[in-house]
């Protein structure tokens, strides 16, 4: 390969990953961490667009300095406020993500317990999905995260932006229930599947669901938006 052809792929994706630095640069959480894989993501885009075999080892060779950054995702929790709990209660935080409604999404969600420590943080992602979904998804898999453990928490304060999740678990599935699970209009609901899982998890533990505002700078909430997005940019949605 030329010099040339090195420099041509070198600004192509210098260029690709510019826009998003700069959205970056204002994260107020695990910088290092969302730039690693933001780089990769920019890099896998340029790898489609130039799909040129005689351009695969300048490639090779950004992934291998991209890979060389310290991946500090040990310490995402590091500059978390500690929620004010006691021993025997743990703090969740989840959140969906959809790019396109419907399309791939993503959620997340992490577990704080009385000392602050982050115990817990977990993603996945859906190919094909609503934005709704992925907000029941995050609370669910937090719920059951909490099932295998050994520690039997006696309260449980759940936090989210999806006020669909916060005001269906607290007041529309008494009437569902009620009806059959039938909505006033004797039809199912969306997401019925889900709603009855989350139910039951609900039953099964002694759970507080408050709303947060969602992008407002609450910094678990930020968290559990950072890993979905992520997790996204990792399957290159």
């Amino acid at each position: 390969m030329s010099i040339r052809q090195l420099k041509r792929v070198q600004m192509l994706f210098l260029w690709s990953v510019k826009p998003r630095y700069f959205q970056m640069i204002n994260k107020k959480l695990n910088k290092s961490m969302s730039i690693k894989n933001k780089l990769n993501a920019a890099l896998n885009t340029l790898k489609k667009s130039l799909d040129d075999e005689y351009l695969q080892g300048a490639f090779a060779k950004i992934e291998e300095s991209i890979n060389s950054l310290p991946d500090e995702s040990a310490s995402a929790g590091n500059n978390l406020p500690t929620p004010l709990l006691n021993p025997d209660e743990i703090a969740m935080y989840s959140d969906g993500a959809c790019r396109g409604n419907p399309g791939p999404g993503s959620w997340a969600f992490i577990a704080q317990d009385h000392t602050g420590s982050l115990v817990q943080t977990a993603s996945g992602v859906s190919e094909h999905t609503t934005n709704n979904k992925m907000e029941l998804q995050g609370v669910i898999e937090g719920l059951n995260y909490l099932k295998g453990e050994s520690t039997s928490y006696r309260k449980i304060f759940y936090f989210t932006d999806s006020k669909y999740v916060v005001d269906g678990i607290t007041s529309w599935v008494k009437g569902w229930k009620k009806r059959g699970w039938k909505k006033a209009d004797k039809k199912a609901p969306e997401n019925l599947e889900q709603w009855q899982e989350l139910d039951m998890l609900n039953e099964r533990f002694n759970v507080e669901f408050i709303w947060v505002k969602g992008h407002a700078g609450h910094p678990q909430n930020e968290l559990c938006d950072q890993l979905a997005n992520e997790a996204l940019d990792a399957q290159g949605f």
